[in-house]
C-alpha cells in the first residue's frame, strides 16, 4: 500500500476550499493507495476552521480522511513549512484551494509513480477553468495576446517529458513530490511567498530551482490535470496590470542575472519601459492599449526585481 497525502494551504476561502475537497472526494482512486487530505489553514479568520472540524466529525465512510493544522503567521510559505514536517505519506500532492482536479487525477499520479520510479517529483497541467463568462480579450492569441493571464496556466504538451530548468520552472500549484525530497531541499523561502491573497509569489519557483540545483529529477505528466477557478475580480485590466507587475518582480528577483548585476538595473529595461509607455499613450485600439499597459507594468516589475535582488535590499 502506497501512502499519498494531498496538501492544501488555504487562507479565508472556505467556500472554494470546500469545493476543492468535494472534487477530491468524487474522483476515482487507485486500489493500492492510502489517500488522505492535509490542510494548513493560514491565519484564517472566516469559517475555515469550523468547516474543517465539521468535516472531521461528520465525514462519510467513503470520503477521504482529513487532518489539518492552523498556522497563525500569515504567509503561504509559513503554512507550507509548518505542514510538511507533519506529513507522513511517501507521496505528497500539492493542490491549491481554488483548484478542481481532473477526474483522472489520482489514477494519473499512481501511474506516474509506477512508470517513473527514478523521478523525485512530478508536474502536470494547470488550466484556467473558463465558464464562458470571461471577457473575450483573455483568449486573444494574436499580436496583442495578454500575458501573464489573469489566472495561472501551465502546459508542456501531450507527451511525458523530463523537465529541466531550461525547459520550464513550474509553480507549486500542481506538483507531486516524494516526501524525501523535502528533506533534501529544505523549507520554502518566507521572503517570496504570498501573504493573504496578495499577488506576490515565487516561493514555489524558488524551491523548484533549488531542487534542480540539487540534481532532483522532474517528470512532466500531461494526465495530471488541475483546473484553476476563475474569479470575476481577476477579469479586469487593473487586476492584470497589478499581477504583471508583482509576478514579474518576483520572477526576475530569482534570476542569476539580477543577483549578479553590479548596477541598479540594465539599461535595456529602461528602454523597454519608455517604449511601452509611449505605445500605451498613442495606441488607437483598445486591444493594443491594453496589451502595452500590461507590458508597461511587467517592465516596471522587472526593474523592481533587479533592485530587490541586491543583498542589501532583502
Amino acid at each position: 500500500m502506497i501512502s499519498l497525502q494531498i496538501l492544501i494551504c488555504t487562507h479565508n476561502r472556505v467556500a472554494l476550499l470546500q469545493r476543492t475537497i468535494d472534487y477530491l472526494n468524487k474522483v476515482a482512486r487507485p486500489d493500492n493507495y492510502d489517500i488522505k487530505i492535509f490542510v494548513a489553514a493560514n491565519a484564517c479568520t472566516d469559517n475555515t476552521c469550523q468547516y474543517l472540524n465539521n468535516y472531521q466529525q461528520s465525514a462519510k465512510k467513503d470520503e477521504l480522511p482529513l487532518e489539518w493544522i492552523a498556522e497563525p503567521t500569515p504567509g503561504k510559505s509559513n503554512a507550507l513549512n509548518s505542514a510538511i514536517p507533519k506529513l507522513n505519506a511517501s507521496i505528497i500532492a500539492m493542490v491549491d484551494d481554488d483548484h478542481r482536479i481532473d477526474d483522472n487525477y489520482l489514477i494519473a499520479i499512481s501511474s506516474a509513480v509506477a512508470r517513473h520510479p527514478e523521478a523525485d517529483f512530478f508536474c502536470g497541467k494547470i488550466i484556467p477553468d473558463w465558464d464562458g463568462n470571461e471577457p473575450s480579450w483573455v483568449h486573444e492569441q494574436g499580436k496583442y495576446r495578454i500575458y501573464p493571464l489573469p489566472v495561472p496556466r501551465f502546459e508542456l504538451g501531450e507527451q511525458s517529458i523530463r523537465v529541466t530548468r531550461k525547459i520550464a520552472v513550474p509553480g507549486g500549484g500542481n506538483l507531486v513530490i516524494k516526501k524525501e525530497l523535502f528533506g533534501r531541499i529544505g523549507n520554502f523561502s518566507t521572503e517570496f511567498g504570498p501573504v493573504g491573497h496578495n499577488l506576490g509569489g515565487a516561493e514555489d519557483i524558488e524551491w523548484v530551482i533549488r531542487a534542480y540545483q540539487s540534481g532532483a529529477l522532474l517528470q512532466y505528466i500531461p494526465e495530471i490535470v488541475q483546473y484553476h477557478y476563475v474569479e470575476s475580480e481577476r477579469m479586469t485590466l487593473a487586476y492584470v496590470i497589478k499581477k504583471a507587475y508583482e509576478r514579474s518582480s518576483s520572477t526576475v528577483r530569482l534570476n542569476e542575472e539580477a543577483k549578479n548585476f553590479t548596477g541598479l538595473f540594465p539599461r535595456y529595461l529602461l528602454r523597454k519601459f519608455i517604449e511601452y509607455f509611449m505605445h500605451s499613450l498613442f495606441s488607437v485600439s483598445n486591444s493594443a492599449r491594453r496589451f502595452y499597459l500590461v507590458r508597461l507594468a511587467a517592465s516596471a516589475g522587472e526593474i523592481k526585481g533587479f533592485l530587490m535582488a541586491k543583498p542589501e535590499s532583502i
